[in-house]
């Protein structure tokens, strides 16, 4: 069974920093782009960040020089951390395998999801 286990989320203040972690098991994607949507209460699911399988990272607008996406494909883990965090950040994240090993592919598998909130 493929299973996407996330951790690191919490409760933090405007300014402060997380990093969310996505471990994956049952089966290697080291060929594989991964990354992270968030959806916040009411609002639709929107990208945050992306990697493919070379590295090669793409970002929101509205994340870009405060959140890095990375991966560690000998732990099948994909990494996202959050500086800078602004209340507007507050929502449930989750992390996903895509399709193919580019940096755009589809997600395939998804993650449970995992709940930031920024309060001030």
């Amino acid at each position: 069974q493929v299973q996407l286990v996330e951790s690191g989320g919490g409760l933090v203040q405007p300014g402060e920093s997380l990093r969310l972690s996505c471990v994956v098991s049952g089966s290697s994607f080291r060929s594989n782009a991964m990354g992270w949507y968030r959806q916040a209460l009411g609002k639709e699911r929107e990208l945050v960040a992306r990697i493919s399988s070379s590295g090669t990272t793409n970002y929101a607008d509205f994340v870009k020089g405060r959140f890095t996406c990375s991966r560690d494909d000998a732990k099948n883990t994909v990494y996202l951390q959050m500086n800078s965090l602004k209340p507007e950040d507050t929502a449930v994240y989750y992390c996903y395998v895509g399709l193919t090993s580019w940096t755009a592919s589809a997600p395939y598998y998804w993650g449970q999801g995992t709940q930031v909130t920024v309060s001030s």
